[in-house]
């Protein structure tokens, strides 16, 4: 027991070293993790963006069919008064419609992320719904190609 004791009030903690040893590997994981952590941000923001894209191309859906089969007359406004969750201002914390214009027998919808470094496109000509995207230089992934 008395060896024990000795050895427990000998301990002075840890040295130098090992201090600047832990702060460095703490500063390499922190290097790692901050950009992926960060990055996050811009896909949720993509996805959002995405979702709201899909929301508005059912609101024009739903505009045609109350307004005979025709898509003309389709604004950012109109869209809001079928679906009150189609956000159509930016300065906002969501993604919005940027513009929104009907033919007699189609649409085209561009959406902006909150911090619009993209921009998601819905077109319905022919009869036939495709989705384009501007691309950004910071890829995170939404906009692949100028398709998504």
């Amino acid at each position: 027991m008395p060896n024990l004791r000795r050895r427990v009030n000998e301990e002075q903690g840890f040295t130098l070293i090992e201090l600047l040893v832990v702060v460095l590997v703490i500063g390499i994981l922190a290097a790692i993790v901050i950009p992926a952590f960060l990055n996050q941000t811009g896909k949720a923001q993509d996805a959002s963006a995405k979702e709201l894209a899909h929301t508005a191309q059912v609101a024009a859906e739903t505009y045609a069919t109350d307004h005979n089969g025709s898509y003309a007359s389709l604004t950012p406004a109109a869209l809001q008064s079928e679906e009150a969750s189609i956000v159509i201002a930016s300065g906002t914390s969501n993604a919005y419609v940027v513009s929104a214009t009907g033919t007699a027998t189609g649409y085209a919808i561009t959406v902006a992320p909150a911090r619009p470094s993209e921009t998601f496109t819905v077109t319905r000509a022919g009869g036939t719904v495709t989705r384009t995207c501007t691309p950004s230089s910071g890829a995170h992934g939404g906009c692949l190609n100028g398709t998504w």
